[in-house]
């Protein structure tokens, strides 16, 4: 990893704030702060950060907007902050498309090591994917490019973003064999995430909605977790 990358942090808590900055930087990273979501807006589009820590409870626009405006053209990672634990703001959150969730109070070493494993997962080293060596799987109709990061079903390219190729990517490389929940949680996001299996479950709702139309389809195993298979 190049610990060069910029990171934006967007808090209005100046003490939190100047906390992960100091954190992150002691880690090699370059850091930007905002405090409101205007500002945050503002200066992702000047400098576009490599991440974005981003609490959601902001004056003026919350992070859920700032997020939504965000995600209209850019898939950054998000690593969403909040003070709040309740099970709406996480769903929410994952939904609108952040890739990682922090409740505040926080270790700060937490928060780095959140940041070094999104940025591992979004920008693998050499291009590829610590899931697989393979630089290109063919299931189906779908092809999985793991150097460009793509992917297309027949002739039509299909956006996805980071955690959601990841997962597409560890399921195409077996098919028809099952993955339990926490088995995906720590093959794609590649540490422990305190057992929040809604957290595939949120992202397997939006993958497959990306490929419906194709031959290949992912199958809930009631109980279990999902396998890939051919319909």
């Amino acid at each position: 990893m190049n610990n060069s990358q910029l990171i934006l942090v967007v808090d209005d808590e100046h003490n939190i704030a100047d906390l992960a900055r100091m954190y992150l930087q002691k880690e090699g990273f370059e850091v930007i702060v905002a405090t409101d979501g205007d500002e945050a807006i503002r200066l992702f589009r000047l400098r576009q950060p490599t991440l974005v820590v981003l609490d959601l409870m902001l004056p003026g626009k919350d992070g859920w907007e700032v997020t939504r405006q965000l995600r209209r053209d850019s898939n950054v990672p998000i690593i969403m902050l909040t003070a709040r634990a309740e099970d709406v703001d996480r769903i929410v959150g994952l939904e609108l498309g952040a890739d990682d969730y922090l409740t505040k109070p926080f270790n700060p070493r937490e928060l780095v090591a959140r940041v070094k494993a999104v940025l591992r997962r979004y920008t693998p080293p050499n291009g590829e994917n610590s899931v697989t060596n393979k630089e290109r799987i063919n299931v189906g109709d779908i092809t999985i490019d793991s150097r460009q990061r793509s992917v297309t079903i027949g002739s039509r390219s299909v956006e996805l973003r980071a955690k959601e190729f990841e997962l597409l990517q560890t399921l195409a490389q077996s098919p028809n064999t099952v993955f339990d929940r926490e088995k995906l949680l720590n093959l794609v996001w590649g540490y422990e995430y305190y057992g929040d299996s809604r957290t595939i479950d949120v992202h397997i709702t939006h993958l497959r909605e990306k490929i419906e139309g194709s031959t290949v389809k992912i199958q809930t195993v009631w109980g279990v977790g999902y396998k890939l298979v051919l319909s």
